[in-house]
């Protein structure tokens, strides 16, 4: 199973290439490695929300970045900033699990343990990674 650092765009959708119309845009839909979590594609569409291009993913369906361009000569360089953001926001993603159970662990029953797993959880809540 693929776990979400090793989330990264692979290639195109193949049912749905790209092509020249008379709109004067070219619709794009890059496909992930794998099936991205929901809030994690919320997080995505969040990221880039305000970009020109609207890059946006299905919450529910979490496989396909939909987006656009106006000319082939732009899709080079909008796949760039794609790859860059995915990978950010996975770091993103990653810290906020991690932190999400670092306060699970100092609010639960990590300070209620007694005897040496007690304070071995205490050590661990208390570390600092900065």
């Amino acid at each position: 199973m693929d776990g979400i650092s090793d989330l990264k765009i692979v290639g195109i959708d193949e049912r749905r290439p790209p092509r020249i119309r008379k709109e004067p845009y070219i619709e794009l839909y890059f496909r992930l490695s794998h099936k991205a979590p929901a809030d994690w594609c919320q997080r995505f569409n969040a990221l880039l929300s305000k970009h020109f291009y609207a890059p946006k993913i299905k919450v529910d369906e979490g496989l396909f970045i939909a987006t656009w361009v106006r000319k082939p000569d732009e899709i080079a360089e909008l796949l760039d900033l794609l790859k860059t953001n995915v990978t950010q926001c996975s770091s993103e993603y990653i810290r906020a699990i991690e932190a999400q159970e670092l306060a699970a662990m100092r609010s639960g029953s990590a300070g209620e343990e007694a005897g040496e797993q007690g304070r071995l959880n205490r050590i661990v809540a208390q570390l600092n990674y900065d």
